[in-house]
């Protein structure tokens, strides 16, 4: 039997060690564990050279009698029971001490990986001699770095890539770089443990690569809340432990323009966006108030001016208004934004064998006006729906300048989505009955998709085009009509039909038979 107990010696390194060690922390998972278990079963790396350690971490349904079973079938699954510690922290932490692999990933019991997943990352790994690779997210009902994942990235950096938009320990790390410099995750029931142990293991890693053309990771939020840090957060803890993850950043870093890059990423995930649009409205007041008031504590005595200074104007002005306290004001604009959405058209769509070639255009509404801008003494001004604030907070004219709208193809099947080669162009266009010199910005990008190389040649499913407006502080997708669908890989997009038209008469007999059932 390979169930074990943890101790507290390490394991010693055996001659065989396998390439990567999955470690799972296990809570009560039930039936949401299966996912995960097909999954590394399908992997494409052979059995043999991979292992992986569920540590349980004190279940109290069939998760303890189902993972013994699991053990005792598959040679290089092997279980730890610990009791109860009510977090990911110490079952992860047993997890680096039991592996014997070279690298180390970290996973969650719900979530799941793609059959190429582990093979990949480490053949990335070992061919850029990396610390950490981080394997391209896909989520499911939660948000993941999308634009890290714009494509691949070998030999980076928190100096020269967007890493730090990547919090979450779902990774591949070299153990021995684990080993060296004692990274651990910060035991305890508290918030932000992902973030204490990764942003160090940026900050100390030479190498760190971006895998972004296979999807590897699917990151789920599941329905029923069962994520163990899916209740709201208590705001005094919660930025308690934020700021030591800014310690962190301070220890490793001089004052300057990367300390402010990277504060400014806890700004903007985890202040900012907290009392912005519907996160804020849905929220209690007092919740609210709370955390404005940690907000504007740590804007005040944490961030030099940089930090706030560079972000988009959106954003600036909700970072202007909690460092006053201005409450009221900040709920106006959170359900001013609460409005705000893309409108994209599709002008034009060949489809010719394999490529198809669509021509989009697209703007950015709050409601049914535009967003406005002001030209205004040789600046453009984000036009919000708030008095007195500082025209350098709405100070647009550098992201106007930037503005631009991507192209993605989306997967129905698998919810991963592609960045698509795009030649786009955007355009002031004047607001007749906005006030004078308003304009709004309409972008237009024209994309070629070859569906016969498309991904690599896994294409197989229904393909939706999406429209990606990126514009002052907001990101905003639509999806496109006309969908197309790739019977098998290799072959030929088919448009699906267009429902049947259903007659008044139709619907009326529907309608009675509706009405009937009840």
């Amino acid at each position: 039997m390979k169930t074990i107990t943890a101790q507290k010696e390490s394991m010693t390194i055996a001659t065989n060690a396998p390439k990567i060690s999955v470690v799972v922390p296990a809570y009560n998972p039930g039936p949401h564990i299966e996912k995960l278990i097909s999954s590394l079963l399908r992997q494409s790396l052979p059995a043999e050279e991979f292992e992986v350690i569920v540590v349980d971490d004190g279940s109290t349904d069939e998760t303890p009698a189902r993972l013994d079973e699991l053990a005792a079938e598959h040679p290089h699954f092997h279980v730890v029971h610990i009791e109860n510690s009510g977090w990911p922290s110490r079952p992860r932490n047993i997890g680096i001490e039991r592996a014997r692999g070279e690298y180390v990933f970290f996973a969650d019991d719900d979530d799941w990986f793609g059959d190429e997943a582990l093979e990949r990352l480490y053949a990335c790994a070992t061919e850029h001699d990396s610390e950490i690779v981080v394997g391209k997210m896909v989520g499911h009902g939660r948000g993941v770095p999308r634009e890290l994942f714009r494509k691949n990235r070998f030999g980076v950096t928190l100096a020269d890539a967007p890493l730090v938009d990547s919090m979450t320990c779902h990774k591949l790390f070299r153990r021995s770089f684990l080993l060296a410099h004692e990274l651990r995750f910060p035991e305890g029931r508290r918030r932000l443990e992902d973030h204490v142990f990764v942003i160090r293991a940026f900050l100390l890693a030479s190498r760190v690569c971006v895998l972004s053309d296979y999807a590897c990771y699917h990151h789920i939020r599941r329905q029923d809340a069962g994520n163990v840090t899916a209740v709201r957060m208590e705001p005094a803890g919660y930025y308690t432990n934020l700021r030591e993850a800014l310690d962190i950043v301070d220890r490793y870093t001089e004052p300057g323009a990367l300390r402010d890059r990277l504060h400014r990423r806890w700004l903007r995930n985890e202040m900012i966006s907290r009392l912005s649009g519907k996160p804020m409205l849905e929220a209690p007041e007092d919740w609210v108030a709370e955390v404005a008031r940690e907000v504007r504590d740590i804007i005040t005595k944490r961030f030099a001016p940089g930090v706030a200074a560079g972000l988009p104007p959106r954003q600036r002005a909700v970072a202007f208004l909690a460092e006053r306290g201005r409450l009221s004001d900040l709920r106006t604009l959170a359900e001013w934004e609460t409005g705000v959405r893309a409108s994209a058209t599709l002008d034009r769509r060949d489809l010719a064998g394999h490529v198809l070639s669509v021509t989009v255009s697209g703007h950015l509404l709050s409601g049914d006006r535009p967003v406005t801008f002001v030209e205004a003494d040789g600046r453009d001004l984000l036009a919000l729906p708030v008095p007195e604030i500082d025209p350098d907070r709405v100070d647009s004219t550098v992201e106007v300048g930037r503005a631009k709208m991507d192209l993605l193809a989306w997967r129905k099947e698998t919810k991963e989505e592609i960045f698509l080669p795009v030649e786009t162009r955007t355009e002031r266009v004047g607001v007749p009955d906005g006030p004078p010199g308003a304009f709004q910005l309409v972008h237009r990008s024209t994309a070629t998709i070859d569906f016969g190389t498309f991904n690599s040649g896994r294409t197989q499913g229904q393909w939706v085009l999406k429209a990606r407006i990126h514009n002052c502080g907001w990101t905003m997708d639509v999806k496109l009509p006309k969908p197309v669908r790739i019977p098998a890989d290799g072959t030929a997009p088919v448009v699906p039909a267009a429902p049947k038209p259903v007659s008044l008469r139709q619907r009326i007999r529907s309608r009675l038979r509706s009405l009937i059932s009840r």
